[in-house]
């Protein structure tokens, strides 16, 4: 018999797993090795050799795991999918968030719907234009264990000009008064039953979010996987929604390795995103604190330029997400599954 192995199966929950195959069996120095499994489609998995499971458990919204991994450090899943890894995580946060501010002409106010992991505000804060940021997150339990666990944004969290609010990021922006130069979509991917499917509709960005933007600003999220299997799962739907709503749409894309895949963020804006290389790589040293890891002018150049397989994706996609027609990846969330 092979040993026992503890697999974290896609509800972020383990189960021990007893198999005769060598194969899928890890030995190290005689003992068992513990994996976190992700299932990203019904024929395909993931699998992460673990140090140590964190924090497990089921808050109001969703499922949710912080898991400390050999290969990418600590780890955060939610609903089964992995959200951001200790490793490569700079990659996937720089993308999402220096673009727009060094395409706004001088960002001074930031709205992040989700992001409680903090990672987000922490790339912001970098802006020395910067006054305000206020991140909104539906759920506290993810907020206070990544406070706990993930230190590396522990100066983000004190910092003055941000306001943390635990509400539904909808709602919150409804409500508000104030405009924003930049709203920033940091928000789990959409599946069935997840909290965040919604705030990735027409209706939304036409009514509730363009609105709150100021007159030059942009608005940027992630926007799924955008890799040659998968771009058709919600990255296409998401950047034609945005082009129905905004003037301008312009979508980018990088390898992020603990997601197995190329991923997708797209940015919109009634004005043209019009810096050149020169410009973008001056902002960037007038602007941004401390060096960045991953992203300059040219390398966004080159996210920007998309292979003619996602190029013409993007262009024949007819398809606008809204709350009847919603596109989901793979997985569930917890509303689905209490049904």
């Amino acid at each position: 018999m092979g040993e026992a192995v503890e697999i974290m199966f896609g509800n972020g929950f383990p189960e021990i797993h007893k198999d005769t195959s060598p194969i899928q069996t890890l030995h190290s120095n005689q003992q068992d090795c513990h994996w976190y499994e992700e299932t990203i489609d019904d024929d395909l998995k993931w699998s992460f050799a673990l140090n140590s499971v964190l924090h497990q458990g089921t808050s109001e919204y969703q499922d949710i795991a912080l898991l400390d991994t050999k290969r990418f450090g600590k780890v955060l899943v939610i609903d089964g999918k992995m959200q951001s890894a200790e490793r490569d995580e700079f990659i996937y946060h720089e993308c999402l968030i220096h673009p727009a501010l060094l395409f706004h002409p001088n960002p001074k106010t930031v709205f992040i719907m989700g992001g409680g992991e903090g990672s987000a505000a922490r790339e912001i804060l970098k802006h020395n234009t910067i006054e305000k940021v206020v991140m909104c997150d539906i759920d506290q339990e993810v907020v206070d264990f990544c406070r706990r666990f993930l230190t590396v944004n522990s100066e983000a969290f004190c910092n003055k000009k941000l306001e943390l609010v635990i509400k539904d990021a909808k709602a919150e922006l409804e409500k508000r008064e104030e405009k924003f130069d930049i709203i920033v979509g940091d928000l789990a991917d959409p599946v069935e039953g997840g909290p965040c499917y919604q705030l990735y509709t027409k209706s939304f960005y036409q009514n509730i979010l363009k609105p709150k933007l100021t007159p030059n600003g942009i608005f940027v999220t992630q926007a799924g996987p955008a890799g040659i299997f998968t771009h058709k799962e919600v990255f296409t739907s998401i950047y034609n929604t945005m082009k129905q709503v905004f003037k301008y749409v312009k979508a980018y894309t990088a390898h992020v390795p603990s997601f197995a895949d190329t991923w997708g963020w797209v940015m919109a804006s009634d004005h043209e995103f019009d810096v050149d290389v020169n410009e973008m790589d001056r902002r960037i040293e007038e602007r941004v604190k401390g060096e960045l890891m991953y992203l300059n002018a040219p390398s966004f150049i080159s996210a920007a330029t998309l292979n003619k397989t996602i190029s013409l994706a993007l262009e024949k996609e007819t398809e606008v997400y809204s709350e009847e027609n919603a596109r989901f990846i793979h997985g569930h969330g917890v509303a689905y599954r209490h049904i």
